[in-house]
């Protein structure tokens, strides 16, 4: 196996000075193909959803950028928390804003408030830079440990995911992937304060990005334990900035309720609440043993890749912080009740599941690995396209 695809399971040692501007312009330099690879599909898939969008007489910035959870983030961005409508499809349950996170809805007001945009543009407009940097750390994640044929795989999997249309909406998956891709890359290059201050951004965007924050506090006490307590003050600082994100947040919507609950009863009013993965074995079930809707069958398969590609990880793992990332992002998103369709985009930020495929496509012959990119692409632009004008289920 050459060097270029052989995997390493140990973190690299400490760069000698840090990152210089040099750095950051040979990185993209390195990573430039790969990028233009993914705006590519990307754009593919924009194009996908446009047509289908102006076929059944829809806006395609509409479907992109004020459709599902996109309606809350603009909401938030205009006129803050506050905002509660009892479910339609749910009787019974009560849909609060406040179980969205803060950062992308400050993002936007942020842009609106400096460049003359809309709300949903500037929501787009930073899905799409975002996900553009969330592609860039990939890359960077990828090529320090398995060289930059794999990386290029890894990223180019990344933009083909069935659900990678998400990508290109105004969530905030890619603005979460981009501050854990970097946050990971730090902690591999072992830059504590940078790796500490992105997982407390990822804790702010959403209630997921905590893995990135376990990672973070994961690999401190692996370096105060290999040290024996004799570590930088930027290891404990690191640690200590990372989860405050997401306590912050937690911690403000149960002073606003008036209890430490707070965001757990938000939550469940959602119909959200830690089942250990009762409803999502019951849903698979259901699925296999009579009928569903296509999103749900894809959930399924996404979801039985996923579990395949954590049993191969755990054979071959990876260095801690994208073992503790992955798990925990994993765990969470099989873990949680209902919402059962959605799955397989709160495991889009888990691009360490991609580390076999990619590793499988960079050995492969190029005619295989333009097939099977080209098969994914047709995939992931068709599905894309109907989720987001057909489907009647969240994406």
């Amino acid at each position: 196996m050459s060097t270029d695809t052989a995997a390493s399971t140990r973190a690299p040692e400490p760069p000698g000075r840090p990152a210089t501007r040099r750095g950051v312009r040979a990185s993209l330099a390195r990573a430039w193909l790969a990028l233009a690879v993914y705006a590519t599909v990307r754009a593919a898939g924009i194009g996908c959803v446009a047509v289908e969008a102006w076929r059944t007489g829809k806006h395609p910035r509409t479907q992109l950028g004020h459709y599902w959870d996109s309606l809350w983030y603009v909401g938030i961005a205009q006129h803050g928390y506050g905002t509660s409508r009892p479910s339609v499809t749910h009787p019974g349950l009560t849909f609060s804003d406040l179980a969205f996170f803060p950062l992308y809805p400050a993002l936007i007001r942020a842009v609106t408030s400096v460049v003359p945009l809309s709300a949903v543009t500037a929501g787009l407009l930073i899905a799409w830079v975002t996900a553009g940097l969330a592609a860039w750390g990939i890359h960077a994640v990828g090529e320090l440990l398995y060289g930059r044929r794999v990386a290029l795989m890894l990223v180019v999997l990344w933009g083909l995911l069935p659900h990678a249309v998400v990508e290109s909406m105004g969530y905030t998956e890619s603005l979460l992937t981009a501050l854990a891709a970097w946050s990971l890359y730090a902690l591999l290059t072992r830059r504590w304060l940078w790796a500490g201050a992105l997982a407390l951004c990822a804790g702010a965007t959403r209630p997921n990005g905590i893995a990135v924050a376990a990672a973070v506090c994961a690999c401190a006490a692996a370096e105060v334990w290999r040290r024996r307590g004799r570590t930088s003050w930027q290891v404990w600082a690191g640690a200590a900035l990372s989860p405050l994100g997401w306590l912050g947040y937690t911690g403000w919507v149960g002073v606003r309720r008036g209890t430490w609950r707070g965001y757990l009863d938000v939550q469940g009013r959602w119909g959200t609440s830690l089942d250990l993965g009762a409803s999502g074995f019951r849903s698979a079930r259901g699925l296999i043993m009579g009928g569903g809707s296509l999103p749900h069958y894809m959930s399924l398969i996404v979801i039985g890749a996923s579990l395949v590609s954590l049993v191969w990880l755990a054979l071959r793992p990876p260095p801690l912080p994208l073992v503790v990332y992955t798990l925990v992002l994993v765990f969470i998103a099989l873990t949680g009740s209902h919402y059962f369709a959605s799955k397989p985009r709160f495991l889009l930020p888990a691009f360490p599941l991609l580390f076999p495929a990619a590793l499988a496509m960079a050995r492969a012959r190029p005619r295989t690995a333009v097939l099977v990119g080209g098969a994914l692409a047709g995939l992931s632009c068709l599905y894309g396209a109907y989720l987001l004008t057909m489907a009647d289920s969240p994406a």
